[in-house]
């Protein structure tokens, strides 16, 4: 497995990669570069991605490219959709193993409410 995955946003026809977005991936943060005379830089820890999605339209698939959508726990950036990008479904699995070996590491469990209500209602 790769540790770390850089990736361009690339137009949609012909899968070229004439955008000023640059996605890098690495085992511990996601970050974006975008904007060519106003750069904004993006970080995302790895142990906020919640879930991972991958999408990929028509055209997407003709080129060989795909949407990765994370859902993470960040503020700025509670959706956070690496598009149009080749190699789509290895990011995707890189970011799904890497997001939960961070939250072992920082021993941050997701919890969910499995409908306990339910068995205290049984009890009375």
């Amino acid at each position: 497995m790769a540790s770390e995955f850089v990736e361009k946003k690339r137009w949609l026809f012909l899968g070229l990669p004439f955008t000023f977005t640059k996605y890098t991936v690495k085992d511990n943060m996601i970050t974006i570069d975008s904007g060519f005379f106003n750069k904004t830089e993006n970080d995302c820890y790895m142990y906020k991605v919640q879930d991972v999605e991958l999408t990929s339209s028509l055209m997407e698939r003709m080129f060989g490219l795909g949407t990765v959508v994370c859902y993470t726990g960040d503020t700025t950036h509670p959706r956070l959709e690496l598009l149009h990008i080749r190699n789509a479904r290895g990011v995707k699995d890189f970011i799904l193993e890497a997001s939960e070996e961070a939250r072992m590491r920082r021993r941050t469990v997701s919890t969910l409410d499995i409908g306990t209500a339910m068995f205290e209602d049984m009890e009375e």
